[in-house]
């Protein structure tokens, strides 16, 4: 368009000069007057011309100046805002005023009953000495495993478990709307277990309902105390399909959350992508259960956009949290292909707003990079979660003390963990 612009301007500036040259000539000042009258007409044009595209550039650079600092202002203004709102967090769960029987009252019925068999268990099971011989590879596996059940088991019973919380923006005013929490369990030296390195073996040794019981009294210490001060906050909590499943575990927790409804629009509990494809009847019955009391769901570690929308709606789904890169891979850098093999006509920009239309809520996490909230500001996406927006923080030792659940608790917790892997 520029070069075409650039091309009827020189043709009109050769018809001017020509027309100057062709009047000179018309008043009889013969072909040399014509010549330098045509040739003097296009160089003051070309002279005007570059006069005025030297001013339109001095413009434009300035207006992208301009535009520079208004950006840098306004992400310093949004970072401050993110201190303060995680610093705002942590003063306002510090300034809770739950009373010791309101911390304990109904969250510990969850897990009470959760009572008898899994510690003797387990720790029979480590002090046999392993049928492998402990120089083959076999045998080094197995006294690893075992090693790291003892530092799970220990962190759990001597709860050594912290919440992290993470905010979640909206876009582009990146106002903190929601946290997402994290468990992280801690071995004797203190350092920090991440969930890669136990997961696996949580899940065969049936521990995941103790962890997840765990985030979920938290969590709900945490909603409670935002919303004492008046902090309307929802919180993503994770929960496993072990525990969706859990004949012993998930009754107890239905009759928790049925006993605490007004947790129903501020706990949000999430699954991964693979997680909620894997689910069966079981499951499937059992989120639907939590639906009846109110409670939301959310979609993470999505690996593809090309999703049965309609099956996230039955299943009351209502957020998705898809990696920024994932995003741009899939809707922008598409060289005008279609985003959703399965809906040809959706068009990238489209997508936000098809997610809306099935009542789900689109969410980029993993947000890096400004360049990458330009990109999903683009594709209209309106909440945001990264480490560009704020890191996970631990809540501090002194007010998470205050929402531990008693030792014996945790101790019937893993007694009833036992109980499910030996008999389920």
């Amino acid at each position: 368009m520029r070069s075409l612009i650039q091309l009827f301007l020189f043709c009109g500036y050769v018809f001017l000069s020509l027309t100057a040259g062709a009047a000179l000539w018309r008043a009889g000042l013969g072909g040399g007057a014509f010549v330098a009258g045509a040739l003097g007409a296009m160089g003051t044009l070309a002279a005007l011309h570059a006069l005025v595209t030297q001013a339109l550039s001095a413009r434009a650079l300035r207006r992208d100046l301009d535009q520079l600092r208004e950006a840098h202002r306004l992400l310093a203004d949004a970072l401050d805002a993110t201190q303060g709102a995680v610093s705002d967090l942590t003063e306002a769960i510090e300034k809770g005023a739950l009373t010791q029987t309101e911390t304990l009252t109904g969250e510990v019925r969850i897990l009470e009953d959760l009572v008898q068999q899994m510690s003797d268990s387990i720790e029979a099971r480590l002090a046999v000495a392993p049928l492998q011989d402990p120089r083959s590879a076999e045998g080094r596996k197995r006294q690893q495993s075992n090693a790291l059940l003892q530092t799970v088991h220990e962190a759990l019973t001597e709860n050594r478990v912290d919440l992290y919380l993470q905010p979640v923006v909206t876009l582009p005013q990146r106002r903190t709307i929601f946290y997402e929490s994290f468990t992280r369990l801690r071995d004797a030296s203190g350092r920090i277990m991440m969930p890669a390195e136990y997961l696996s073996l949580a899940e065969g040794e049936g521990l995941l309902p103790a962890i997840d019981n765990l985030l979920l009294f938290r969590c709900a210490q945490i909603v409670r105390r935002l919303s004492r001060q008046d902090r309307k906050v929802g919180v993503f909590c994770n929960i496993s399909l072990t525990s969706l499943g859990d004949e012993t575990f998930f009754p107890e927790f239905l009759a928790f959350l049925s006993q605490n409804r007004d947790l129903g629009q501020s706990l949000i509990f999430e699954l991964g992508q693979a997680t909620f494809d894997a689910r069966g009847a079981v499951e499937a019955r059992n989120m639907a259960k939590l639906a009846d009391l109110g409670f939301r769901f959310s979609l993470d570690k999505v690996q593809t956009l090309d999703l049965d929308f309609a099956d996230l709606q039955r299943s009351d789904v209502r957020f998705i949290k898809v990696a920024a890169e994932l995003l741009v891979e899939q809707l922008l850098d598409l060289d005008g292909a279609a985003p959703l093999p399965s809906m040809p006509d959706i068009r990238a920009a489209d997508f936000a707003a098809l997610t809306e239309r099935y009542g789900v809520q689109l969410i980029a996490e993993k947000v890096e990079t400004e360049r990458q909230v330009i990109d999903i500001l683009e594709l209209d996406v309106t909440f945001g979660q990264g480490h560009l927006f704020g890191e996970p923080r631990a809540i501090k030792e002194q007010v998470l003390a205050e929402t531990d659940p008693p030792s014996d608790f945790l101790r019937s917790t893993l007694r009833s963990a036992e109980q499910r892997r030996r008999y389920g």
